[in-house]
């Protein structure tokens, strides 16, 4: 199930490494994540999982803005991408990522996360640009800065 609040929930939520939480005119939500923030990590992914919660995600955190572009070898599970500028902001969202193609998926320059999710769920919860994330990652100049 996942996370729903009213904005007095996430507004007294945690801001921690493990949880990114999302705002939009949608409603908002957070997801419990792991966070890849080495190019170990960032390599090796949602690789070989068969399974992952619907209030789960991985969230790929580079040291500065930059281009990206992913890939789904070896990730067994659809996901949606949705790519996150700086501030914090969603830039796009790639839906439904083809398990085991290998052809790459730009996310645009500039970037500076990547939120992995459940393919699917950002279209059913409107999740796409103009999203903001909250997360340490984003810092106090944050789109939606942690309390």
């Amino acid at each position: 199930m996942l996370a729903l609040f009213g904005s007095a929930g996430l507004a007294l939520a945690a801001c921690v490494p493990g949880q990114a939480s999302l705002r939009g005119d949608w409603g908002q939500a957070r997801f419990s994540i792991e966070v890849a923030d080495d190019a170990t990590e960032r390599a090796t992914g949602l690789m070989h999982r068969e399974f992952m919660a619907t209030s789960h995600g991985m969230l790929f955190i580079y040291e500065a803005p930059t281009s990206v572009a992913f890939w789904m070898r070896n990730t067994l599970i659809p996901l949606d991408m949705v790519f996150i500028d700086p501030t914090g902001r969603v830039a796009k969202v790639h839906s439904n990522a083809i398990p085991l193609d290998e052809t790459p998926i730009f996310g645009g320059d500039g970037i500076l996360a990547v939120l992995e999710i459940n393919g699917g769920l950002a279209e059913t919860m409107g999740i796409g640009p103009g999203t903001v994330v909250q997360h340490p990652a984003f810092g106090a100049d944050a789109a939606w800065p942690c309390p």
